[in-house]
């Protein structure tokens, strides 16, 4: 899986961030690099270190992850049959 090694160093690193908590991690590799106050910012230092041939990973961190599911096997709603 893409980036797997740099999300098990953020899920590792994650109980030390916690007043960091809206800010965004710099990963690369098994090396954690940074914390930014935006987005923009780490994804310019990401580019700056390590081009854009190497794959680092920029994530917001947040203590609680939101759960997203999505499947293409679920209707649209508008299509639901009523019962």
């Amino acid at each position: 899986m893409a980036l797997e090694k740099e999300l098990t160093v953020y899920k590792q690193k994650l109980p030390e961030l916690k007043g960091q908590e809206g800010k965004f991690a710099l990963i690369h590799g098994d090396d954690f690099i940074d914390t930014f106050g935006s987005y923009e910012d780490a994804m310019k230092e990401g580019y700056s270190k390590f081009g854009v041939n190497d794959p680092f990973l920029v994530k917001q961190i947040q203590a609680i992850e939101q759960v997203q599911f999505i499947s293409r096997f679920v209707e649209p709603c508008e299509l639901r049959r009523s019962v």
